[in-house]
């Protein structure tokens, strides 16, 4: 009698069905993305994402796949962010800017926390909202994904609602701009701390004039630091929440952000001037690309009929962390005299 053998599909193999379907999807997203830069090939990954799932769920063949892209090709894009970051420059920007950069930290961390509370938006959904409208949407919202471990409808949830707004913000800054007769550094530094994306930041800034865009491009990027500490205090929040709850397998170790540690590495080797000039656009593009994949997955796991059910309070609470940031940079401003 002969034993029939099992045969095992390496990991690396069980990985390529759902890899394949995630940069196939991706690359029409980066297209669409260079056709309509105002919305971005990130937010177009997410929305193909969900619309292949919905429409077209792939079978469980493509699932290994679309997880390590949505979670470790995710931490790899942050990594490459890295290598665009002077820290430097943002040392020297991030001084002249830093009182209201703070400040509107604070206050989107402050009103998603209470507006979230008076909506009922459940917890995750609402640090997601929070921290992309406080740092830099889609790309802080990558950073802490792999700390507090959303549902993907939660991630893709958040990233939508969060460029709606920005959407909204390029097209209305820089008329309220200049109906408020600001500096081209006021409103830089406006744009710059009140609006998300970095892509809707330089929008919104060279439609006002050349110097905002250039000054609001600066104080994004250095605003875009603060990923940093955020997740290290999320990990720290979480390893207590899960040490109290008496978790005998806890380990900070498990839980700690490490790819932010390679992510300053990188910002340092920049710094250090080690990536020739030539190779800044590459690096750019490449995290470009990483990004776009791994929202792509998040949008191919995530559930659009959860997502529907979940009602317009996280759309509400959007809408009310970004005004508060934005009016938030205006009265800081106002009062230290930048305006």
């Amino acid at each position: 009698m002969s034993a029939i053998e099992t045969v095992t599909i390496p990991p690396a193999q069980n990985k390529l069905p759902g890899l394949a379907l995630a940069f196939a999807v991706a690359a029409v997203a980066f297209g669409l993305g260079k056709l309509l830069p105002l919305v971005g090939g990130a937010v177009f990954g997410i929305v193909l994402g969900l619309v292949v799932r919905h429409f077209a769920p792939p079978a469980a063949s493509f699932q290994p796949g679309i997880r390590f892209a949505s979670k470790q090709i995710l931490q790899w894009s942050i990594i490459a962010l890295g290598f665009g970051l002077s820290l430097t420059q943002v040392a020297h920007t991030g001084l002249e800017s830093l009182s209201v950069t703070v400040t509107t930290v604070a206050a989107a961390g402050i009103s998603a926390f209470v507006l979230g509370k008076v909506l009922r938006v459940h917890d995750k959904l609402r640090l997601l909202i929070g921290v992309g409208t406080a740092i830099c949407g889609g790309s802080a919202i990558a950073a802490v994904v792999p700390i507090l471990k959303p549902d993907e409808h939660d991630t893709a949830f958040a990233i939508s609602t969060i460029f709606l707004f920005n959407l909204v913000a390029v097209l209305l800054f820089p008329a309220l701009g200049h109906l408020l007769h600001l500096s081209d550094l006021g409103f830089g530094l406006w744009a710059g701390t009140a609006i998300n994306d970095t892509s809707s930041v330089v929008a919104a800034g060279y439609s006002f004039s050349h110097a905002a865009g250039d000054y609001a491009t600066i104080v994004k990027l250095t605003r875009a630091t603060l990923i940093i500490p955020i997740c290290l205090v999320l990990a720290l929040i979480v390893g207590w929440k899960e040490k109290r709850s008496g978790r005998s397998d806890f380990s900070l170790r498990s839980i700690f952000p490490w790819f932010i540690l390679w992510f300053l590495v990188a910002s340092a080797v920049r710094t250090a001037g080690l990536v020739p000039e030539v190779a800044l656009p590459w690096v750019h593009f490449a995290a470009e690309c990483l990004i776009i994949v791994a929202l792509t997955s998040i949008g191919l796991s995530a559930d659009l009929r959860r997502m529907a059910s979940t009602g317009p309070r996280p759309i509400l609470l959007g809408l009310g962390v970004w005004a508060s940031v934005a009016v938030t940079s205006l009265i800081v401003q106002y009062l230290i005299g930048r305006l």
